[in-house]
């Protein structure tokens, strides 16, 4: 049995379907790519773009108000905070040109839509990462040849304790927002949004030194906010190419494989894939049924597996779900025979 007959459909029929569309049904491909899922798509969509220009706002007036202070203090450490929280302010302008191809329909050239933009744009911020590291750490080694006092440290404290609080606000509402509709790079600018936040503490930690005499604290403090964002750039870093690769959680694939092997008619669940398609998340499946099930009675089972994916899944957007026949007594799987030519 093929793909095309045995394919998902779309339940939108209140009524019951006449002869001749339920015909026409069983013998088309089918798919769950139907409004009742686009909605919830696009309303996450929505949701992200929301949480990225909230979050621009609260980080923006941060490092605005941090910039004022640096100006007037000449602390290196407030400024590499600011530097780094401007551009997780900036990394707002990426996510959100992805969000909105990501909303695009697909075309036939793009037949899967635009949401690998959220993958272009999860690099980018890696980028951004690495680069506000490359600069915190050339201003910390720059003022360690050459110490200066730091100016009106009480300003400098109160500034990263200002710089803290907006980044872990937004740190918590990005990874929340993120998680809820299935960012990756969203959650990823959150993580970099939560390490400002301690390296803002590390400020105030600098201040403190340097209202002690102690000259190198600012600029060695410097150096601890490079080292921290270093490990933000690492752990980005494997969350975008982990994306980027088509990787899941693999609790994802045991949950997806406990619902197949609930559904009746399923004997045995053969081959598994899932894949992010921005935040967006697809399956594509083989069941088992009997070899003596007819082609109506497949399609079912089709149906109800595709049903059980997408409720054991709350990410899962579309589903295309092939039904093999199970072999005869004494006869061999044909795909199995299929990968040992291959193989052989």
């Amino acid at each position: 049995m093929s793909d095309r007959h045995l394919g998902h459909h779309p339940h939108e029929h209140p009524h019951r379907p006449s002869v001749r569309h339920r015909l026409a049904h069983l013998l088309t491909p089918h798919s769950h790519e139907t409004a009742d899922k686009l909605d919830p798509a696009l309303e996450s969509s929505a949701r992200g773009m929301r949480a990225l220009w909230v979050s621009l706002a609260v980080l923006g007036g941060t490092a605005l108000a941090q910039a004022g202070v640096v100006a007037v203090s000449g602390s290196v450490a407030l400024l590499g905070d600011t530097v780094h929280n401007a551009a997780d302010a900036l990394t707002a302008v990426p996510l959100a040109i992805a969000f909105a191809l990501g909303r695009r329909a697909p075309t036939r050239r793009f037949t899967y839509g635009y949401g690998r933009a959220e993958d272009l744009a999860g690099i980018a911020i890696v980028l951004t990462i690495a680069a506000s590291a490359v600069f915190a750490a050339w201003t910390a080694v720059d003022r360690l040849l050459d110490p200066r006092p730091v100016a009106h440290v009480p300003a400098v404290a109160v500034a990263a304790v200002v710089g803290f609080a907006g980044n872990e606000w937004v740190a918590r509402y990005r990874i929340r927002v993120g998680r809820a509709i299935g960012s990756a790079a969203l959650v990823a600018d959150g993580l970099h949004a939560r390490t400002d936040g301690f390296t803002s503490l590390a400020v105030l930690a600098g201040a403190g030194g340097a209202a002690l005499g102690w000259r190198l604290a600012d600029p060695l403090v410097g150096l601890a906010i490079t080292a921290a964002i270093g490990l933000v750039l690492r752990d980005a870093a494997r969350e975008v190419f982990r994306r980027v690769m088509d990787a899941v959680d693999p609790a994802l694939v045991d949950r997806a494989e406990r619902a197949l092997g609930e559904v009746a008619g399923v004997r045995e669940v053969g081959e598994l894939r899932l894949r992010w398609i921005g935040h967006r998340l697809r399956a594509e499946v083989t069941v088992v049924v009997d070899g003596e099930t007819t082609v109506r009675q497949a399609h079912a089972v089709a149906v109800e597996a595709e049903h059980a994916l997408l409720h054991a899944l709350p990410g899962l957007t579309a589903a295309l779900v092939h039904a093999d026949p199970a072999p005869a007594p004494g006869e061999t799987d044909p795909h199995l025979r299929l990968a040992h030519h291959v193989t052989a």
